[in-house]
């Protein structure tokens, strides 16, 4: 399949996207449409699940669909910022320094095990994440348009590791978990590999202005103001809520905002709903909520505490 043409219907680029995506991840219709949720409203997305499940697979498997630059960086303990950031490279010859770009400048940044990095090294990308530059040795660099950080991490395996900060949790739209294949689709899964990987099926069908595009339809996209009434007494509830300690900050507000807004344009609609605001608020919310130590320990978690936000907090007007 080639390239859209130049100048595609956004609609058309989201459907050849999920058509090279599920390629390659079968029978989680829901994970692609998070993800495409997070790219087309211009945030980030945190994928935490166990190994083998296919969240590296997914990312790069976005990367080949999408005519962009793409980035991989395997996050380890002795990994440093200037490793992601990029440094100044000193030229004998003439004496001068030479800038020389990370992996960063990039249009999507798959940082792979994010919580195997040092808490130093997972801090240089806080203002890439909500700026788009990126200051090194004293100098702001803007990034590439669009761009998007996919990180990975595994929720089991915590030698080695270092949880993710608040601050940076705060930073992705959404975090999803892919969940293990049922039975039937797991057996697809090993069909699907007889002779060589699905990721060699996946072609280019849109570039960086295509979603450039799409990203500025999204925010053209109506909310009433009812709409905003409710999802800020969603996250003003998550403030007051017995279980939590902290509860969702006005950036999170606003992704929440943003991610209904592209739930809305996925679905074919110019306007938002209440559906669009519950269906993204899960993955969008439980990831920014701390728990107190009483209801971590009783087994709380954070995903329910949500769902019963959304089960209390009433719609409005």
């Amino acid at each position: 399949m080639a390239l859209l043409a130049l100048t595609p219907q956004p609609r058309d680029i989201l459907s050849a996207l999920q058509a090279e995506l599920g390629k390659v991840i079968l029978g989680k219709p829901e994970v692609i449409r998070d993800l495409l949720t997070a790219l087309i409203g211009g945030g980030h997305i945190l994928m935490e699940d166990v190994p083998g499940v296919g969240k590296t697979t997914l990312a790069k498997a976005l990367a080949r669909a999408f005519d962009a630059e793409f980035k991989r960086v395997q996050f380890t303990p002795d990994l440093l910022p200037s490793d992601i950031l990029g440094s100044s490279v000193y030229s004998p010859r003439d004496g001068t320094f030479t800038f020389k770009p990370g992996p960063i400048f990039a249009n999507i940044l798959l940082a792979d095990e994010i919580n195997r990095a040092s808490p130093r090294t997972q801090s240089s990308l806080l203002e890439a994440m909500s700026e788009r530059q990126a200051s090194i040795e004293g100098t702001t660099h803007p990034l590439p348009a669009p761009f998007l950080v996919i990180a990975t991490q595994n929720p089991i395996e915590f030698h080695g590791t270092y949880p993710l900060p608040e601050a940076q949790l705060d930073r992705f739209s959404m975090r999803i978990n892919l969940g293990y294949p049922d039975k039937e689709r797991e057996v697809d899964v090993l069909f699907s590999q007889f002779h060589h990987h699905p990721l060699d099926d996946v072609h280019r069908v849109v570039d960086a202005a295509s979603i450039l595009a799409v990203q500025e339809a999204v925010r053209a996209v109506r909310v009433e103001r009812g709409i905003a009434r409710y999802l800020v007494a969603l996250a003003d509830a998550s403030r007051s809520h017995a279980s939590v300690k902290m509860g969702c900050s006005p950036r999170g507000t606003l992704i929440l905002f943003r991610m209904a807004q592209a739930r809305a344009f996925l679905d074919g609609r110019d306007h938002a709903v209440p559906e669009d605001v519950k269906a993204v608020a899960v993955p969008t919310l439980a990831h920014r909520l701390a728990l107190d130590t009483k209801a971590k320990y009783s087994g709380v978690q954070k995903e329910d505490v949500v769902r019963e936000l959304l089960d209390t907090v009433p719609v409005g007007d």
